[in-house]
């Protein structure tokens, strides 16, 4: 693969409890906790499972912009994608997985148009093809 741009981040402290993520240009600079629902306290901070979801729906939603503008049908420009990602035990195995959904909204297009074009833009995404086969990614239009 040719490399075309290259992100940079550390995390530090407890890691995911009570630490802290960082890239090394300083746009990013995270708190992080735990969520109550995995036996945390909260916290102030985010979690890898919300930095993961804003990723992926940022990443998808270039995809989906990229195929749709190729087939000659864009989406509307009020498009937007909902990005769910669930944190569980693997049942593959031993540790944990992640359950994945990407609901894709006011797109402004017939709903046979955007379900192709959904399954387009999973096939390009960068973050669909690192999680193909080990994690389940339900995708959705409405």
């Amino acid at each position: 693969m040719e490399v075309l741009y290259k992100a940079h981040a550390v995390a530090s402290g407890g890691g995911r409890d009570e630490g802290r993520s960082a890239t090394d240009d300083g746009k990013i600079d995270v708190l992080l906790s735990v969520p109550t629902e995995m036996g945390g306290k909260g916290g102030a901070g985010t979690n890898p499972e919300q930095l993961f979801a804003t990723g992926y729906a940022a990443c998808y939603l270039g995809a989906l912009r990229l195929v749709s503008g190729k087939a000659g049908t864009p989406v509307g420009a009020d498009t937007r994608v909902h990005s769910t990602v669930g944190f569980g035990k693997n049942t593959r195995g031993e540790g944990f997985n992640l359950d994945i959904a990407l609901k894709v909204t006011d797109h402004g297009l017939d709903q046979a148009v955007i379900d192709d074009l959904i399954q387009k833009a999973h096939q390009v995404c960068p973050y669909s093809n690192a999680t193909r086969g080990n994690v389940d990614v339900a995708l959705t239009a409405e």
